[in-house]
């Protein structure tokens, strides 16, 4: 159970009041992002997410103003939380967050509830799926650790789903000094998992329930035979894949697990993926990336909407990845080498509005689409008539990789004062934003949200993904002011 707000003056929970509701013309700008107010809005609102929102610890992603329906991807059930993120593991780094901050156990505590959440749904091949049902007689359970579920044992890396839970773990085995046991045992559990779904190449598969077999080293290449009706793989989730940032979200918990814990198997496995990212880009015209490869490291299909291409989402991914590997490794410059390249592709390859395809056809790189009959899909150049329930066009980020880029070039570092007072300003409006219940409403304009349906225009929700940045946001405030 959250704590009561035992011990917060009177005299900061009216100018808490004050400030939400905006009715008070005595506090000025410096006053609204005061280190007090700021502390008391983050305490307040997380409260309000803990106390009201948590279901056996975890979140979903959005939740009516009257808390009577949760959604996750579709409507969640009453005893359902989720691991993708935005869920529970994005929720609980953010508590994480607020705890390093303020020194406030609270936060810990809240943080713990959502670690604990996660053990309880830890499949018995050591990593998560998309959500946790915690009612056993559930047809949504899966084959948990705790021989309190059923159904399928298919720990995944798609979307971010076992490397979030793992960073939430890792993180809260830390704040606790090792010594909560069950979070410490689902982590040494899940880390050795991850590390035996490694491919002796350095890949990672979409989905394991066992170690991955052995499989010779190969450069990435382009399929010569007809890959628009051959070459489809039913199982594709057990071949190499970098769809949805997975090269990104692995990477990152592999880092953080060796500072953690400093153990060189998770320094050699964050190299290995490196090796492996040199190995797959593909050839001239297109020295990218795809989104899944076989084990001749060739693109091939996934989804019968996601064909073999290279894609311009991944690609960026692999950048990004490699340059955090390039500094994980001490500055080895095999890790940038693939880069330049790279980014010439994404330079070229913009559409003319700036955005990236999500798919160039091989070899051609025209940007690839389909159109859809019923459950039948075609491939396309068109994109006047595009499925919506995909994204097809991606933002670029090039300007950010090139500057990113050059900086680690020239040994360079990125000045902060922009940051920073662009953080400022973030945190006034932050603040402004939070009603007298101390929660972000979001309104939807009727786009469609992560793994919904469009959201009628106007309509109101509280979102996990909303309140995850805001307390991030304001915590990094603290931390800035501390260090001021």
């Amino acid at each position: 159970m959250p704590k009561k707000n035992i011990g917060l003056p009177l005299r900061l929970f009216l100018t808490l009041v004050m400030l939400i509701s905006f009715e008070d013309p005595q506090i000025s700008a410096a006053e609204i992002d005061s280190k007090e107010n700021v502390s008391l809005a983050m305490r307040k609102s997380s409260e309000y997410f803990h106390s009201k929102l948590a279901v056996n610890g975890g979140y979903v992603y959005y939740y009516s103003l009257d808390l009577r329906e949760r959604w996750g991807e579709g409507k969640a059930g009453p005893d359902q939380i989720w691991v993708q993120p935005p869920g529970t593991p994005t929720v609980g780094l953010a508590y994480l967050a607020a705890y390093k901050a303020t020194g406030d156990q609270f936060y810990l505590d809240a943080a713990t509830d959502a670690a604990l959440a996660l053990v309880y749904g830890q499949l018995k091949s050591g990593g998560w799926t998309n959500s946790v049902e915690f009612n056993p007689k559930s047809k949504l359970t899966a084959e948990y650790r705790n021989g309190k579920g059923r159904g399928r044992n298919n720990s995944t890396l798609d979307d971010g789903i076992t490397q979030s839970a793992i960073r939430l773990l890792i993180h809260v085995d830390q704040a606790h000094q090792f010594r909560n046991q069950k979070i410490h045992q689902a982590t040494e559990i899940a880390l050795k998992a991850l590390l035996a779904a490694q491919f002796p190449v350095g890949a990672f598969p979409q989905v394991w329930t066992e170690p991955v077999k052995e499989v010779a080293p190969k450069a990435g290449n382009f399929p010569e035979y007809d890959w628009r009706t051959e070459g489809r793989i039913k199982n594709y989730w057990d071949y190499y894949t970098l769809n949805d940032g997975s090269a990104g979200y692995v990477s990152t918990v592999l880092i953080e697990a060796y500072q953690i814990y400093q153990d060189p198997r998770y320094q050699q496995a964050v190299l290995k993926l490196g090796d492996f990212l040199i190995a797959s880009q593909l050839p001239q015209p297109q020295p990218a990336w795809a989104q899944q490869y076989n084990y001749e490291m060739q693109p091939i299909w996934a989804r019968r909407f996601e064909p073999p291409a290279v894609t311009g989402g991944e690609t960026q991914d692999v950048i990004e990845t490699l340059m955090k590997i390039y500094q994980f490794s001490g500055g080895n410059e095999k890790y940038l080498k693939p880069i330049p390249q790279a980014l010439a592709w994404l330079r070229k390859s913009q559409l003319p509005n700036g955005q990236l395809a999500r798919y160039y056809e091989l070899k051609t790189n025209r940007p690839l689409y389909m159109t859809r009959s019923g459950k039948n899909y075609s491939l396309t150049y068109d994109d006047s008539d595009l499925p919506r329930h995909y994204g097809w066009k991606i933002e670029s980020k090039l300007p950010q990789l090139q500057r990113e880029y050059n900086l680690l070039k020239t040994g360079k570092q990125q000045s902060t004062k922009a940051g920073q007072r662009e953080l400022s300003a973030q945190v006034k409006t932050i603040l402004n934003n939070l009603d007298p219940q101390a929660r972000w409403i979001s309104t939807s304009t009727g786009e469609r949200l992560v793994g919904q349906p469009r959201f009628p225009v106007n309509s109101k929700y509280i979102a996990s993904e909303v309140f995850s940045e805001n307390l991030q946001t304001l915590s990094a405030y603290l931390e800035l002011l501390k260090a001021d």
